[in-house]
């Protein structure tokens, strides 16, 4: 009878039997006469176990030929072992070489400049460090999608291309049959207000892309972005919506991927104080403070990186700042009642030095108010006609937000960059693999 094949995550239920395994070599040790082989699957590592003594010729001669990345399958007996990674090792009876590898892999365990690294992204992938964060960015995109589902969220796929814009930062454009110059979206928002008004509470969730010439680790020219809208909110509904939102996705990881943030090295008591209510500043308020601190930001100037970073000092969880000058922010903000200079919005601002992971707002729901602002900003009127017609027909209130998902997942990981918080990161320069 030929045994059964197991993953490397079901061996502990598989004690005293022979199973079979099929994986990649990651280690390789031997002493000449007991051969040990590392491998993993991705569910997990083992270590496999080999006998010189106990096994056929040719099963020796196999293990002569593995080297880095071989794909191998072995059979043998799953035995129990505390010292062994996950607590179980196999006896190995048989091993079968079924995807070579050359002794010349790439990635050696030496230093390696990130431009080496990123040029060979697609096996960089297969390290331990980066499969750790593929698995925390992971939680935290099924966490994003069970908060939502939780709370009665209805999932809306909003397009990609579109002629209308909701940001004024650069545009990747491309020519649409017959219909003009069509823009790839920065943002799913514009379109959710419109699903905000059939379902009331929706989501969105999906690549987003910005052609700023940026190169700061903060900044990717196509990156994911969530982003709810709900009926009836205003800013401080939209403020406490956040924070639980936020609040949840780092309680999530550290219940389910502490393994991961601990082989990160993460710090994991910086995120175990990330829980609601988080700090509000009011920008103007933060102006002064960041005066007093040194800054040269003037009111009226929007907050850059090293001005996030002074005001999250000394802070334990994200920090808002709210009702940003008008001028610093998108056309479609409601006007702040209280300061027409200003609109009812907010950042939320990660601790440690990671700064904006959230950008919010109340939208503006009176309809001449917004078109004056469309005008302002010499907009297109009419691709913004069907916008207009949310203000038109049963106009409400309504607030919404978009989370940077690459941002997100580096904060909780502690990365430096985000370049390293998705599969294959797309520059200003980097467009390969």
């Amino acid at each position: 009878m030929t045994s059964p094949y197991a993953r490397i995550t079901e061996l502990n239920t598989h004690i005293g039997q022979v199973v079979r395994v099929r994986g990649w070599v990651t280690h390789l040790r031997s002493s000449g006469k007991v051969a040990f082989v590392v491998m993993r699957d991705g569910s997990g590592t083992l270590q496999c176990v080999l006998v010189k003594v106990s096994l056929p010729a040719e099963t020796w001669e196999q293990y002569g030929g593995l080297s880095h990345e071989t794909t191998i399958e072995v059979a043998g007996e799953v035995r129990s072992d505390k010292r062994a990674p996950g607590g179980v090792e196999l006896a190995v009876t048989s091993l079968t070489i079924t995807g070579p590898s050359p002794a010349d892999y790439p990635i050696q365990p030496k230093e390696h400049g990130i431009d080496f690294l990123l040029d060979r992204r697609h096996l960089w992938l297969r390290s331990g460090r980066q499969r750790a964060i593929a698995r925390v960015r992971h939680e935290i995109e099924q966490a994003i999608r069970d908060f939502f589902h939780k709370r009665d969220f209805t999932l809306v796929d909003t397009p990609i291309l579109t002629a209308a814009i909701g940001e004024r930062s650069g545009l990747f454009s491309t020519e649409y049959f017959d219909e003009g110059t069509a823009y790839l979206a920065q943002t799913g928002q514009l379109y959710g207000e419109a699903a905000a008004a059939a379902l009331g509470r929706i989501y969105c969730f999906g690549p987003t892309f910005r052609a700023e010439k940026s190169k700061t680790r903060r900044h990717l020219s196509e990156f994911w972005m969530v982003e709810p809208e709900v009926a009836f909110n205003d800013s401080d509904d939209n403020m406490r919506l956040q924070e639980e939102f936020v609040s949840y996705i780092v309680q999530r990881c550290l219940e389910r991927r502490r393994d991961e943030l601990i082989e990160l090295e993460r710090d994991l008591s910086k995120l175990e104080t990330v829980v609601a209510p988080f700090p509000r500043i009011d920008y103007s308020d933060a102006v002064r403070l960041l005066e007093r601190k040194g800054s040269g930001v003037k009111w009226g100037d929007d907050l850059g990186a090293e001005d996030e970073t002074l005001l999250v000092e000394g802070h334990d969880r994200p920090v808002f700042v709210f009702n940003y000058p008008k001028e610093a922010k998108a056309f479609y903000m409601k006007e702040n009642p209280d300061d027409p200079r200003t609109v009812l919005c907010n950042d939320c601002l990660a601790p440690e030095g990671f700064g904006e992971i959230i950008g919010g707002s109340q939208r503006e729901d009176d309809h001449d108010r917004l078109l004056r602002r469309i005008e302002e900003e010499k907009l297109p009127i009419d691709a913004y006609g069907w916008y207009l017609d949310l203000r038109k027909y049963g106009t409400f209130v309504h607030s919404g937000f978009g989370l940077g998902l690459e941002r997100t997942v580096a904060w909780i990981c502690g990365l430096p960059h985000v370049r390293e918080a998705i599969a294959f990161p797309r520059m200003m320069h980097r467009l390969r693999p």
